[in-house]
């Protein structure tokens, strides 16, 4: 059993897998597309918006922003913590977009992975007051929590010797996608053999 990184770069991994079962190995690529815990915004409070854009409307593009997340927030696992992102556009004075460079994140690392995400289009005398909560969840309660954009496996003409490509969101590193997924699919496989084993 091993695996070989082949590719690697800022947005997209592939490694070799060799020795082990199909299902295993399918079961890891599904849980690097949308079983690993990653930050996004869940709740949003709206203290102002005088934009044409509904406030639910706001809360939506907010949940789809990739946010940036730590490893070592995936490996405590705790996902009732939350991190507030804080946004005040003031009052426009000409139409502007405002752009996700905007967002005030209380945490140094966990912010959107890119500073020219539009959020909303403002008219003048137009403001946007908010702060939105973001938390860790996974892909498969809702896809804003997705940690990669996708993940797909290839045969080779050796037998036992798949090829697994991660693209990510830009959430986490390519290499931390296939690093936190082996951890949760031996995590998931040892729960799986310790209610076999109660069962008996």
């Amino acid at each position: 059993m091993s695996l070989q990184i082949i590719d690697q770069g800022e947005q997209k991994i592939s490694v070799k897998l060799q020795g082990l079962p199909l299902q295993y190995v399918n079961a890891l690529r599904r849980i690097c597309l949308n079983g690993i815990p990653i930050f996004a915004v869940d709740t949003v409070d709206i203290y102002e918006n005088t934009s044409i854009l509904a406030d639910e409307g706001i809360s939506h593009r907010l949940g789809l922003i990739p946010l940036k997340t730590e490893l070592s927030a995936i490996q405590t696992n705790n996902e009732t913590d939350k991190i507030v992102l804080s946004l005040d556009s003031g009052v426009a004075t000409e139409t502007r977009t405002v752009f996700s460079n905007e967002l005030k994140s209380q945490d140094d690392v966990i912010k959107p992975v890119s500073d020219n995400i539009p959020i909303v289009t403002l008219a003048p005398n137009q403001r946007i007051k908010f702060d939105a909560h973001a938390r860790l969840g996974r892909g498969t309660e809702h896809a804003k929590w997705n940690s990669s954009n996708i993940a797909t496996l290839l045969e080779t003409t050796k037998d036992d010797e798949h090829i697994l490509t991660v693209e990510t969101t830009g959430a986490l590193e390519p290499k931390n996608i296939i690093i936190a997924g082996v951890n949760e699919l031996s995590y998931r496989l040892d729960s799986f053999k310790q209610i076999i084993s109660d069962l008996k």
